[in-house]
């Protein structure tokens, strides 16, 4: 045998110790999955609780929790509680910050801001079983300030709106796919 050879099937010896370490390396995924009882038809949603003093927001995400539920699910979702519901979906929007990111240094304005938003949300039976919740739901979304005073446009609400976008469908996300 050459020491081509050798070299040849000490690598291929190499190459499938690699593949087999690999195959069995134990990932898993990180979620424990738990189905929503299948006598679950009726979801209620009432409007989200605003623990801020920005206004409006919790309309908005509330809207597009909404939205993403009927165009995902196939639930009944209702808004107001006649009492046919069978689990309720609750929210609360705790903190929305809007604070500067950078500045213009040659006028020393903000140049650019961002919007924190902190959430918590919970699915609930009519018998008060918790079937999900997340206490801990943290946006951010960064915007840019008009440098223009004409045409200045207020970025803060469309930041607010891409947020409530992206808390939607990661909620119903989370709740169907149970992670």
């Amino acid at each position: 045998m050459t020491a081509s050879q050798v070299m040849r099937r000490l690598m291929l010896a190499g190459i499938a110790a690699l593949l087999f370490a690999t195959a069995g390396c134990g990932y898993h995924p990180g979620g424990k999955a738990v189905r929503l009882p299948t006598d679950l038809h009726t979801l209620y949603v009432p409007t989200f609780i605003n623990g801020t003093s920005t206004y409006r927001i919790e309309q908005t995400i509330t809207e597009d929790v909404i939205r993403e539920l009927r165009s995902r699910t196939n639930y009944r979702v209702v808004t107001t509680n006649d009492g046919d519901a069978d689990a309720t979906l609750n929210g609360t929007v705790t903190a929305a910050i809007i604070s500067p990111l950078t500045y213009d240094p040659a006028t020393g304005r903000i140049s650019s801001g961002m919007v924190t938003v902190t959430m918590k949300a919970s699915l609930v039976t009519s018998k008060g079983k918790v079937l999900w919740e997340n206490p801990n739901y943290l946006y951010r979304e960064q915007y840019q300030v008009s440098r223009d005073a004409p045409s200045f446009f207020e970025e803060e609400e469309p930041a607010l709106g891409r947020i409530a976008n992206s808390f939607a469908q990661s909620l119903v996300s989370d709740i169907l796919e149970a992670y």
